[in-house]
């Protein structure tokens, strides 16, 4: 069911103005081609990297991870389908949507025929050119606008693919922020479609931002950014950390959050606390959005959530995956995601964080009956805050009412039905005014 959130206090008040431009950075990664493998995933890590000092990790070919092996590496120089009399009517160059994903190599004349076992099209949208791969299906295929097909009716074609699958490496990014703690939380990103703004360069943007503004803040919490091709990549992240797992308290994958349709928020395998704190967040945002049940379909969210390991992890989008008519075609292009859009989810993120890392216990130090705030100014002081958003009169006695050391402060906001900024506004208060102790 969609629901409509109550105000944008949460979203607005934990996040100011997003600290790069993130449609810009769209801009700039659309036109790589990117893969599993390759160069376009070592260039749009790059340019990642100019942002964030990021740690690019390069996995040998073979590498056994999981129940996987690390693939060979795709590279891909040009492709084209001509005319017998040299007429391009598909060219690579024009897209990189044109070629499906780890073609190989393949250079000949094919009849028509021959020729429409490996062209991929979508007779139902006939102005659009599909998104297709092949990982590991050792073929070849052009995706082209079904009429531009339709229209191809000569009896023979020159076809040329230039590319490689060959011994390399798996290659994805990786930054850490420490926090006061060890606990972790977990972001995710997926980096392997080709010129696809939603999906998921609207995911990159978004988390690069994220892990710029948390690195410029306090955190109790430590945050880790992972930058991976789909599905192999969060298996090789996982084959390499095992050990280590144990300290992800929290954990969300980012993707298709650059459209300007309502949020989705796909929970956790076991209900974990993140599901609690996006929810929080999503009611008090201000906009539309739907929570949904974990499903094993999806994004790397089915990685992490595997039962071997069952992380806390859950998966936030606005376009949900399959749905909308764009999705994995070349309508999900630069015109497709918003500038607005992106920034609305940017908050929302960093809400999310800010509920996650401000999270904590506190007891009244004399809970018998209600203490006196007018001696102690508190009138005064929630006069000052409720005019900047922050806590009400009635904000502060839900908090003095529920701190009793088994309540945390989401909680509290989700019991007295207020965003979480206002009850960590009131906390403030009681603490400042020894009213409560923190025994988180």
């Amino acid at each position: 069911m969609m629901v409509v959130g109550q105000s944008r206090d949460d979203a607005s008040a934990a996040s100011s103005k997003p600290p790069l431009d993130l449609y810009g950075l769209v801009e700039q990664l659309y036109p790589l081609n990117r893969s599993l493998t390759g160069d376009g995933v070592r260039q749009t890590l790059a340019i990642v990297a100019r942002h964030l000092d990021l740690q690019i990790r390069e996995v040998e070919t073979g590498t056994a991870v999981l129940d996987w092996h690390v693939p060979k590496e795709w590279n891909i120089r040009g492709a084209h389908i001509a005319t017998m009399d040299g007429r391009r009517l598909v060219d690579f160059a024009d897209s990189n949507l044109h070629v499906m994903g780890y073609s190989k190599p393949v250079r000949g004349v094919f009849t028509r025929a021959e020729l429409a076992t490996h062209v991929h099209t979508l007779p139902d949208q006939p102005d659009l050119i599909p998104y297709r791969t092949g990982y590991y299906a050792d073929d070849w295929g052009f995706c082209i606008p079904h009429h531009l097909w339709q229209s191809m009716t000569d009896e023979t074609y020159r076809v040329e693919i230039d590319s490689d699958i060959s011994p390399g490496s798996l290659t994805y990014g990786e930054f850490y922020l420490p926090g006061e703690t060890t606990d972790e939380v977990l972001f995710s990103c997926h980096i392997c479609h080709p010129s696809l703004a939603n999906d998921n360069l609207s995911g990159i943007a978004v988390m690069t931002a994220l892990a710029l503004s948390q690195q410029a803040r306090r955190r109790q919490l430590s945050y880790r950014f992972l930058f991976l091709p789909a599905t192999i990549g969060a298996i090789t992240w996982l084959a390499r950390n095992e050990r280590d797992l144990d300290r992800i308290k929290h954990g969300l994958v980012l993707t298709c959050v650059g459209d300007p349709g309502p949020f989705h928020y796909k929970q956790s395998r076991s209900g974990a606390s993140i599901d609690r704190a996006a929810a929080h967040v999503l009611r008090h945002s201000g906009h539309r959005f739907e929570v949904l049940p974990f499903n094993p379909y999806g994004y790397d969210e089915r990685q992490f959530c595997s039962p071997g390991f069952d992380l806390p992890v859950g998966c936030l989008m606005r376009g949900l995956h399959g749905t909308f008519p764009e999705y994995h075609t070349s309508a999900d292009n630069l015109d497709f995601v918003r500038p607005e859009a992106l920034e609305h989810s940017y908050a929302v993120v960093s809400a999310i964080c800010s509920v996650l890392d401000g999270d904590r216990l506190y007891r009244r130090v004399d809970g018998r009956g209600e203490p006196q705030l007018g001696r102690r100014g508190l009138y005064r002081m929630i006069a000052g805050q409720r005019e900047a958003g922050g806590a009400t009169q009635m904000d502060l006695l839900w908090f003095l009412n529920l701190a009793d050391g088994r309540h945390s402060l989401l909680d509290m906001a989700d019991r007295a039905n207020i965003p979480f900024s206002r009850i960590e506004a009131a906390a403030r208060l009681a603490l400042d005014a020894s009213l409560v102790e923190d025994v988180t």
